[in-house]
């Protein structure tokens, strides 16, 4: 099953990786935010008491057996920008502002957080090198997806067609409504493919983020993808939701790491 539950918290694995990593997206279950209670928000923007988020954080690393200060996260600005976390960020440090972690350290824990924007999880299990992108419909148009694989090929010599990807929990079409400056982007970034990432419903365009992201990936050369087609403004139990809850909500949190 790919929902499990750890000392209180429900999270989400995928399938398609193997036991040498660690990976799990969490639910809002199980923290102490009052979002509207018992809430595992990981936000530290969304005004929530810091003294909530830290303990939230540490809850669910100390879940999957991983040390808090293993943590290497950034500032999500829906840029395509990499980040190569050679070693934990040290909490002292000022963030550096991307979307996408890459690392080939086992001491290091990547981690992100999300509320209708895609997570996307990366693994080379020949080279043990992974990858976390933060990718929503502006990172999807900027090629967050494509600049990773293509990051991983530079930095680490993977190869695409040995790259396991998956595609996390985000706010699905029937919900994602867009206008015509997400489309006229889309277009341009995707050419003839976009007329394939959006629906019709009446005449409203709804955007595809699961489906924009697998053609970034597809296209990149990894063939290895699974969706967890989830939509975070369907199940409101288990996600926040910018869209569905109008903005007044927490982050869930991402996580990934090199089994030791």
């Amino acid at each position: 099953m790919p929902f499990h539950e750890q000392d209180g918290l429900r999270y989400y694995t995928f399938d398609i990786f193997p036991k040498t990593i660690v990976q799990a997206i969490f639910t809002r279950q199980g923290g102490v935010s009052p979002y509207p209670q018992n809430a595992l928000n990981v936000g530290g923007m969304v005004g929530d008491k810091i003294e909530n988020v830290r303990t939230n954080r540490i809850r669910l690393f100390n879940a999957l057996g991983l040390t808090p200060d293993s943590i290497h996260d950034v500032w999500q600005v829906h840029s395509a920008d990499v980040i190569f976390a050679d070693a934990p960020r040290p909490m002292e440090a000022e963030y550096k502002k991307a979307d996408i972690l890459l690392t080939d350290n086992p001491q290091v824990t990547l981690f992100m957080r999300f509320a209708d924007c895609t997570p996307i999880l990366l693994y080379d299990p020949k080279l043990k090198v992974i990858g976390l992108v933060h990718s929503g419909w502006l990172g999807t148009v900027r090629g967050a997806a494509s600049t990773a694989i293509q990051s991983m090929q530079d930095r680490y010599g993977c190869l695409p067609a040995d790259i396991l990807a998956a595609i996390g929990p985000a706010i699905g079409p029937d919900h994602y409504e867009v206008g015509e400056k997400v489309i006229s982007q889309t277009r341009k970034a995707f050419g003839p493919e976009s007329e394939n990432l959006f629906e019709q419903h009446g005449n409203r365009a709804h955007f595809n983020l699961w489906k924009a992201n697998q053609v970034l990936l597809n296209n990149a050369g990894v063939q290895q993808v699974e969706i967890s087609s989830i939509c975070t403004a369907c199940h409101p139990a288990d996600w926040f939701s910018h869209r569905a809850e109008n903005g007044k909500t927490g982050r869930f949190g991402a996580l990934l790491a090199i089994q030791t």
